[in-house]
C-alpha cells in the first residue's frame, strides 16, 4: 500500500540532523548580508515611485505585472508619473498565477531586448516572484532557474528591484523568496537569497481598495499563515518574534473589516503593514509544513496560494500537537481569546478556533477540492523535500505524518 513508505522522519537520527542543519542555518545567518526595503508609505505613495526612480538615475524600466492589474488601470498613474519624469518602460503583464520558468524566460527577453536597467514589480505575490526570477537570471545567466533553487545560490548582485504590492498577504515585498512552477513537472519551489530582497517597497493602500473580498480574505490568511509559521518555529530571533506578533494582532484586528468593508483605508493600510511584518519575520524565521503542502497543491492544481494556506493552516497546527501549545497559546493570549486559567493545551485549541472562525466569516472552505489519491505519493516526496531538513518546524513529521495530513485536508 502507498502509505507503507520507509519512515525515515521517524528515526532519532533523522530528526536530530534536521535539529543540526536548522541550527547551524540560523547560525549561519547572522552573517549574511541582510537588507531591508527603503519603505515608501500612505495614501498615494505611489506617486513618489518616479521621481524616486529619476533620483536614481535610471533610465530604462521592466515592469512586470499580470493582466488584471492592466485592465483595472492600477498602473496608470504611475506610468503618467515615469513618462513625466522622461523613464522609459516596457510593460511584461503575462504573469500567470504560480509563476512559470516560462514567464520569466519571457520578462527576461523583453528586458534585455529594450535595454533595461532595474525592476518594477507590480502586482501581488506572482508578479514579484516572477520578476524576482529575472533578476535571478540577469544575476547568473550561466544557470537556470531549476538550478538556482534552494538556499543562497545567486551570491551576485541583481538589478534595483521597486515592489508595489497590491494585495495584503505575500510579503514578496520583504521576503528573500521567490516561488516559482514548473508546468511540465507541476512542481514549484523556492529560489531564497538575500539578494532577492526587494530594494524599495511602496505600501500604498489605494492599491488595495478594489482588491474582490475573495482575494483580500486569502491574501489576508496567507500573512497570518506567514506570521503564525514563523513564530512557532525554532529559528526566531526577538525581531522576527516581535513581526510575527505584531502581524497576528493586525490581522485579527483588520482583516474581517478589509474583508466586510474594502474602502475602510485604515483596514486596508493596517492589513499591508501586517503582511509586510510577516515578510520580514518569515523570511528570517522560515515556514513549516503549511507552506510545503500548499505548494504542491498550486503546482498540481493551481490552488491559489492564500487559499491553499487558509484551509491548511488550522489543520497543521492542531497536528503538531503539544510540540507547539506554549507559542500558540501566546498567541492566544495576544489576540485576547484565552483565559488566565485556562492551560496551554486550551489557549492554543482556542487560538485554532479562532482562525477557523475567521475562515468561516469569509467563506473560506474547510477543505480543498480535486485533490486526486494518484497524485499524492509525488506531492508528499515534495513537500516533504522542500520542508525537510530546512523548516525549523515545532515537531518533524515522516511520509505517513503528511498522507494523514493530505486526507484531513482533502475533499
Amino acid at each position: 500500500m502507498f502509505y507503507n513508505f520507509k519512515k525515515k522522519g521517524d528515526s532519532d537520527m533523522y530528526k536530530l540532523y534536521c535539529r543540526m542543519y536548522q541550527r547551524s542555518l540560523k547560525f549561519a545567518m547572522n552573517f549574511l548580508a541582510w537588507r531591508k526595503p527603503e519603505l515608501i508609505e500612505g495614501e498615494n505613495s505611489l506617486s513618489k515611485l518616479p521621481i524616486l526612480i529619476k533620483n536614481k538615475n535610471i533610465k530604462n524600466v521592466l515592469i512586470v505585472t499580470d493582466k488584471g492589474i492592466t485592465k483595472l488601470g492600477l498602473m496608470d498613474e504611475m506610468l503618467k508619473g515615469l513618462n513625466t519624469m522622461g523613464i522609459n518602460y516596457v510593460v511584461y503583464d503575462d504573469t500567470v498565477p504560480n509563476p512559470t520558468i516560462d514567464n520569466i524566460e519571457e520578462a527576461l527577453s523583453l528586458y534585455r531586448e529594450n535595454g533595461c536597467e532595474s525592476l518594477i514589480a507590480f502586482g501581488g505575490g506572482s508578479p514579484m516572484d516572477c520578476a524576482k526570477g529575472v533578476g535571478v537570471r540577469l544575476a547568473r545567466p550561466e544557470k537556470s532557474i531549476s538550478q538556482m533553487k534552494g538556499q543562497l545560490k545567486v551570491r551576485k548582485k541583481t538589478p534595483t528591484l521597486f515592489a508595489v504590492p497590491t494585495t495584503s498577504g505575500t510579503g514578496s515585498e520583504a521576503t528573500l523568496a521567490a516561488v516559482i512552477s514548473n508546468s511540465k513537472t507541476h512542481e514549484k519551489y523556492a529560489v531564497n537569497d538575500t539578494v532577492l530582497i526587494p530594494h524599495f517597497a511602496v505600501l500604498d493602500p489605494l492599491l488595495t481598495i478594489k482588491l474582490p473580498p475573495h482575494i483580500t480574505s486569502t491574501t489576508g490568511m496567507d500573512a497570518l499563515t506567514h506570521a503564525v509559521e514563523a513564530y512557532i518555529g525554532k529559528s526566531n530571533t526577538e525581531e522576527t518574534k516581535n513581526c510575527a506578533r505584531e502581524a497576528v494582532s493586525l490581522i485579527f484586528e483588520n482583516l474581517y473589516e478589509a474583508y466586510s468593508n474594502g474602502s475602510n483605508i485604515a483596514a486596508r493600510r493596517n492589513m499591508q503593514k501586517a503582511s509586510y511584518l510577516a515578510g520580514v519575520s518569515f523570511t528570517r524565521a522560515f515556514v513549516g509544513y503549511v507552506h510545503a503542502i500548499a505548494h504542491t497543491l498550486g503546482g498540481f492544481y493551481n490552488v491559489p496560494h492564500g487559499l491553499a494556506n487558509a484551509i491548511i493552516l488550522p489543520h497543521v497546527l492542531e497536528y503538531y500537537g503539544s510540540s507547539a501549545h506554549k507559542p500558540l497559546a501566546e498567541l492566544a493570549d495576544l489576540i485576547g481569546v484565552s483565559k488566565e486559567s485556562d492551560s496551554l493545551e486550551v489557549k492554543a485549541r482556542k487560538f485554532i478556533n479562532a482562525i477557523r472562525q475567521l475562515n468561516q466569516a469569509m467563506d473560506i472552505p474547510i477543505k480543498v477540492s480535486g485533490i486526486e489519491e494518484k497524485d499524492m505519493p509525488i506531492m508528499i516526496e515534495r513537500a516533504l523535500k522542500e520542508a525537510n531538513p530546512l523548516y525549523p518546524v515545532p515537531r518533524i513529521l515522516n511520509k505517513d505524518d503528511l498522507f494523514k495530513l493530505y486526507q484531513l485536508i482533502k475533499e
